[in-house]
């Protein structure tokens, strides 16, 4: 079905969030922190998925655990739908440019977690959200999904738009790799035959 729901409750997080790969970018997203569902609703919509993740968490002492723990759901939630991959297309990637920013994301669903974050982000805030915690919600994704994932800016001057590009780029590389390849909708995309 390549559908997936996650729930995960810790003294930090309560968070439920459903996942459909094959989906329109339809979406509900309601984490607590509007930054993060901007960047989450263009990632859904960006990459054709269909996308509800709805969060509390302890917003008082700031967004780090929020971002974290998402990033977390939302990689477990790709990796559920995934099940064993057979048929995707394995790796994807995207240069994407958004007005000054230009970024490169490629992704590979190898079943090994790896996250390369060459992005350098010009502010330490947009709006209330700590920039750095772009770096971690990728991270997060990234070790639950057991993807490696790369991003490379290539130009960039505003904060919120190196952000934004950075998610709308994985959207789209993502989206590419997990695309079900008709030639091979039945084999495993790796000489081991698992991935």
């Amino acid at each position: 079905m390549r559908q997936s729901k996650i729930t995960r409750t810790t003294k930090e997080t309560d968070i439920t969030l459903a996942l459909n790969l094959d989906g329109t970018g339809k979406n509900d997203i309601n984490t607590g922190c509007g930054f993060l569902d901007h960047m989450l609703v263009l990632f859904a919509s960006h990459g054709r998925f269909d996308l509800e993740v709805k969060c509390k968490g302890d917003y008082h002492v700031d967004f780090h655990h929020t971002a974290e723990d998402v990033g977390i759901c939302l990689g477990l939630a790709f990796r559920e739908a995934l099940g064993e991959k057979k048929g995707i297309t394995r790796y994807g990637n995207m240069l994407l440019p958004m007005d000054e920013a230009l970024i490169l994301s490629a992704v590979d669903f190898s079943g090994r977690a790896y996250l390369v974050w060459d992005v350098e982000i010009t502010a330490q805030k947009v709006g209330d959200f700590d920039t750095e915690l772009a770096e971690e919600f990728w991270r997060a994704f990234a070790g639950n999904s057991l993807c490696t994932l790369h991003f490379r800016q290539l130009s960039g001057k505003n904060a919120h738009h190196i952000i934004e590009c950075a998610f709308k780029s994985a959207a789209r590389a993502i989206s590419q790799a997990v695309r079900i390849n008709p030639e091979y909708a039945d084999e495993v995309p790796s000489t081991k035959g698992v991935i």
